[in-house]
């Protein structure tokens, strides 16, 4: 597949488009999840039935801030903390955001005890998350959602979307992802990128390159094979580990064949 490098000469050197990475990294994630745009419309109409129009954000696992920038268009008075470790999609992040006051970005590791130092706010009306959390294990998960329940304040709600199979029905699940593998295969033949090809691009661009092999050195590098060495659980599973670290009430609120987003309320 031919490789887009988005940079051009500036008098200071050499920039790149951020609007192109942010669109690419959308496309790219599409591939992989056709129902993206409806998960996050059910996230934000959550949002705004339980804590208004004009909410502060933690933009959890936040990548190059694909939930910031919805949120900020549907609602112009929120603001945001977008948090990831991955130095070259915050990269992104930062560059695409840079005009816009309303939204700040940090980098920190969720496995690390400290993580929440790193937060310019000690609470938030509102923490969003998709597709990011399956990255940890287990029991890293349960306590991320203790620690999560000190920064949501009371009131407050947590939404996390993600990969929630329910292990219940093998025989569906099996279907599905074969379904869905066929379905990917026949776009990549067609040419749409997928994630290795992303990455391949991003490490081609002279502005990018250096945080790229960064992410690469810190986290892996993606073009090797499977992204995530985490765990996933059912969405009944994150409902009751969301109770049992201090929430008071959690259900889910939509699902897919293969994911789920389950909303908490502190």
């Amino acid at each position: 597949m031919a490789q887009e490098v988005a940079v051009s000469e500036t008098d200071t050197g050499v920039s790149t488009d951020w609007r192109h990475w942010q669109t690419t990294w959308d496309r790219q994630q599409e591939s992989y999840l056709p129902d993206r745009e409806e998960r996050f419309r059910v996230m934000l109409d959550s949002v705004e039935a339980l804590v208004g129009p004009a909410p502060r954000v933690l933009d959890l696992a936040c990548g190059t801030g694909s939930v910031s920038d919805r949120l900020l268009r549907r609602f112009p008075k929120a603001t945001g903390t977008g948090i990831d470790l991955d130095p070259a999609l915050l990269t992104i992040a930062r560059g695409y955001f840079a005009a816009d006051s309303r939204v700040e970005f940090v980098r920190a590791d969720l496995r690390d005890p400290r993580w929440r130092d790193e937060l310019p706010h000690r609470a938030y009306d509102a923490v969003l998350t998709s597709t990011a959390l399956h990255w940890l294990r287990t029991d890293e998960l349960r306590t991320l959602y203790g620690q999560l329940a000190g920064v949501v304040r009371e009131g407050g709600i947590l939404l996390n979307a993600d990969h929630m199979p329910d292990g219940a029905t093998p025989r569906i699940n099996e279907a599905v992802d074969a379904f869905h593998r066929a379905r990917r295969e026949r776009e990549k033949a067609a040419g749409v990128q997928d994630w290795a090809d992303w990455w391949a691009m991003a490490a081609a661009d002279p502005v990018l390159a250096e945080p790229v092999a960064e992410r690469f050195r810190v986290i892996g590098d993606p073009r090797a094979g499977d992204h995530s060495d985490g765990d996933v659980q059912s969405a009944a599973w994150h409902a009751e580990a969301l109770r049992a670290a201090g929430f008071a009430e959690a259900r889910t609120v939509w699902a897919s064949p293969s994911d789920a987003m389950v909303l908490a309320l502190r």
